[in-house]
């Protein structure tokens, strides 16, 4: 294992890092009036609405916090093309820490379906602090300041778009990938992760309360949806795509208190994932949004890179 990144120092506090993740993550992630759309039968027309509320909260298309306003200064405000004419907002964030080596693996990150990037920057505040590495946080199209509207085929060139990105920057060319997919964002992830397992820079895979599929998610929360379903046309089928993965590391964050993605969807992804390297963990009071404010959580992160994604 080589120049894995050092603990902590022992004054780090991880829950007053948090808190301030929690104050932007009270986002919802399926709003409640769409699903009683999806259950009077109108899921075919309106479903992109509900499924990518991107204008949730208000003021989610415009106002984009910055790094700087968490005082992380060494970045990069990008503006990223797509292979079908969309331009995706992303920041390229570099470790704070100048006194540190070089970086080893840039974090790709995708966030959950309501919000933006700059909702997250608290996220990448501890992990770059933490583990030494680049991260780049991707919005989807239709998201904050990104041009297109979102749908599930959109936002696959999307992630695809991401990962060459780093693949073609000098700067991160040489580096080790570890994608990170919060909710939808780890359906994302898991899609992105099967199509790109064979070249072998991908290092390893976060999954935060994810589901097995959009179908299978909403009848869970919302029984009255279940006969309407057949008209969904965004599958993000997570339950068929994650076996595929064979050669990447995977880390399973599950919130058992997850009031959205019932927290057996994550328990049977992690049963029937057939990666080499699987690692399971669970923070027992984390609820859908707040999971990354439990205890635990960002240390779990951390022990799953110095023993899996930096262990060479």
């Amino acid at each position: 294992m080589s120049d894995s990144p050092p603990p902590p120092p022992p004054s780090w506090n991880f829950t007053s890092m948090a808190s301030n993740v929690v104050q932007f993550l009270r986002l919802p992630v399926l709003a409640s009036s769409g699903l009683a759309v999806l259950a009077s039968g109108m899921l075919y027309f309106k479903q992109n609405e509900i499924i990518y509320p991107r204008n949730v909260p208000l003021g989610s298309r415009t106002d984009v916090p910055k790094p700087s306003d968490f005082g992380m200064h060494d970045y990069e405000d990008l503006r990223i093309p797509t292979p079908d004419g969309e331009s995706l907002a992303a920041l390229f964030i570099r470790p704070s820490n100048k006194r540190r080596s070089k970086p080893k693996f840039t974090m790709l990150m995708f966030h959950g379906n309501a919000g933006n990037i700059g909702h997250r920057l608290p996220i990448a505040q501890v992990l770059e602090e933490t583990l030494n590495c680049n991260i780049l946080m991707l919005e989807y199209r239709g998201y904050g300041q990104s041009t297109g509207t979102p749908d599930e085929q959109g936002l696959k060139v999307d992630a695809q778009t991401g990962l060459d990105y780093i693949r073609q920057r000098a700067e991160t060319s040489d580096t080790k990938v570890l994608i990170y997919g919060q909710s939808i964002g780890g359906a994302v992830a898991i899609d992105l992760t099967a199509k790109n397992q064979q070249r072998g820079d991908i290092a390893g895979l976060i999954l935060e309360n994810t589901f097995l599929s959009v179908k299978k998610m909403i009848p869970s929360v919302f029984p009255a949806a279940k006969y309407v379903t057949r008209l969904c046309h965004q599958y993000w089928a997570s339950e068929d795509t994650l076996p595929k993965i064979t050669k990447v590391p995977i880390l399973f964050l599950s919130g058992l208190k997850d009031e959205i993605v019932p927290p057996d969807h994550m328990a049977q992804l992690f049963s029937m994932c057939r990666a080499s390297t699987k690692v399971w963990r669970t923070l027992p009071n984390g609820q859908h949004n707040d999971t990354v404010a439990e205890p635990g959580y960002f240390e779990y992160i951390q022990s799953f890179v110095v023993d899996h994604v930096m262990d060479d």
